[in-house]
């Protein structure tokens, strides 16, 4: 064997052990998981189902990190930017492959959404609904509609770029409206202006909705929030008495939001393969996706892959969708 060829055999093998030394002993400190958006949202909340489970599993401790603020960039570039040691993780929602093309960047915000970090997991799918609150007399989208077309109204995101955010202006599209988009740091922020009458409207994934939606559209509470439709090609499982928007005669406004668990580049493949089969497996324990119902989430799973691709279409979908409709940030 040519020496050159030999050295890069041998170095290649040595990379090979050590990756394969460090899945042996890993994890053998805490695990941190960074949550991008504050505490008392969604995606908050199914990170601590998950931490856990998982801290249970592995034998060290997880714990959560919330770094909110731009939309969820600077926690994820944090993460980015942070030791490939599969002990700094990031569980993002799909936010993180749209944001960049609504929010202006700087060094403490900016990283490749497609190559910058390293998918382990596609946790959850979550169903995005249009809701109004009780107070402002908005029973369906028909009368949404039509008091947008006689007065100024507003709806409220959980953030610039957000699926909800592109759900909104699509919506507006679509029935010749102009509803004006509030962005907030999270969803629990928005849903807590829905509720006190600060906001008429909202696009949401239904777990913060569902305390305030009455039991007979699904929800755990006592109607101070009221679901009008929900942006998918069925009716959701969640709830199931909501009508589609194309039921409601708005066809071809379909958009759902979806969470992943992501690492640093350069993680080592078998930490990924670790983290990823321990994932898979807590997603289909019963009390998990119970508790993944009451957040609003559907277990998704599947091998890293599934997250690359499905990161990658919104990437590309909804890129275009930012362009089209001139969306930008609040």
């Amino acid at each position: 064997m040519h020496p050159t060829r030999r050295r890069l055999a041998v170095a290649a093998a040595l990379l090979a052990a050590c990756g394969g030394a460090l899945a042996q002993s890993y994890p053998h400190k805490p695990i941190t998981i960074v949550v991008a958006y504050p505490a008392g949202g969604d995606t908050d909340a199914m990170a601590r189902l998950y931490a856990e489970k998982l801290s249970t599993r592995l034998g060290q401790p997880v714990v959560i990190d919330n770094r909110p603020g731009a939309s969820g960039t600077i926690g994820t570039a944090y993460v980015a930017k942070s030791a490939p040691d599969g002990y700094t993780l990031l569980l993002a929602p799909s936010t993180f492959s749209i944001a960049q093309f609504v929010l202006k960047t700087s060094s403490s915000t900016s990283y490749d959404v497609l190559t910058g970090l390293t998918p382990i997991v596609q946790t959850s799918v979550q169903p995005l609904f249009v809701a109004a609150s009780l107070a402002s007399g908005i029973k369906d989208v028909k009368s949404l509609t039509d008091q947008a077309k006689k007065t100024e109204l507003t709806y409220a995101s959980p953030g610039s770029g957000s699926p909800m955010h592109i759900l909104g202006e699509m919506f507006n599209r679509a029935t010749g409206v102009k509803i004006t988009h509030v962005p907030y740091k999270g969803v629990a922020p928005a849903v807590t202006d829905l509720i006190g009458g600060h906001v008429p409207t909202t696009f949401m994934t239904w777990g913060p909705l569902a305390p305030y939606v009455g039991k007979n559209l699904g929800g755990s509470g006592d109607g101070k929030v009221v679901p009008l439709a929900v942006a998918d090609a069925q009716r959701s499982p969640l709830a199931p008495n909501v009508p589609t928007l194309a039921e409601a005669g708005i066809k071809n406004v379909e958009v759902a939001a979806w969470q992943g668990l992501f690492a640093p580049k350069g993680t080592p493949a078998e930490v990924v393969k670790l983290l990823n089969a321990q994932l898979n497996d807590i997603l289909k324990m019963p009390d998990v996706t119970a508790k993944m119902a009451v957040f609003g989430a559907l277990p998704a799973g599947g091998d890293p892959a599934r997250l690359d691709k499905t990161n990658a279409a919104d990437y590309h979908r909804f890129g275009k969708l930012i362009k089209d409709l001139n969306i930008q940030a609040d």
